[in-house]
């Protein structure tokens, strides 16, 4: 028996990205996000969503594709990761592609150099490439750079203290 990777495919710009369905929680419209003060320009904010907490990153702004208004077609993955909900804007969620595990080659080397090595592979689905996405590395790396961001404002905050 030929293994499947099920897979939950959305748009971000032109390109079709996907995630393990396994991963994905629900699929959300987008509602009122209220902004965080000192976060990453990637972090929308936060949403209430049934009560609870979720922290939205843009995959535009992430990805640094060019920023567009949101419309009704903008959609908000919630996935888990670690046992916490995270949300991710994008462009359109599409629908769950079931890929053999032979059409998925792995990602290419000059990906994994760049600062952004959340791509695992890419599948082949009817004559189209799906890039999947890692979302440990896609939602620790976003944490990551917050915590440098923090530590390099703090780092600056003590040396104009200092002085």
């Amino acid at each position: 028996m030929n293994p499947e990777l099920h897979i939950v495919g959305f748009k971000v710009g032109r390109e079709t990205y996907g995630v393990p369905i396994t991963s994905l929680h629900e699929i959300v419209r987008v509602p009122e996000i209220t902004a965080v003060p000192d976060a990453p320009e990637y972090i929308e904010g936060v949403i209430n969503l049934r009560g609870k907490i979720v922290s939205v990153i843009d995959l535009r702004k992430r990805f640094g594709e060019p920023e567009i208004a949101h419309n009704r077609r903008n959609r908000i993955l919630v996935v888990e990761h670690n046992g916490r909900l995270s949300g991710l804007i994008v462009d359109a969620a599409s629908e769950v592609l079931k890929i053999p595990a032979a059409d998925v080659e792995p990602s290419p080397a000059v990906l994994q150099d760049g600062g952004l090595n959340c791509v695992t592979g890419l599948g082949k689905y009817h004559g189209r490439l799906i890039v999947l996405l890692d979302m440990s590395k896609l939602l620790d790396n976003s944490a990551a750079r917050k915590n440098e961001t923090e530590t390099g404002k703090n780092e600056a905050r003590s040396a104009a203290a200092a002085k």
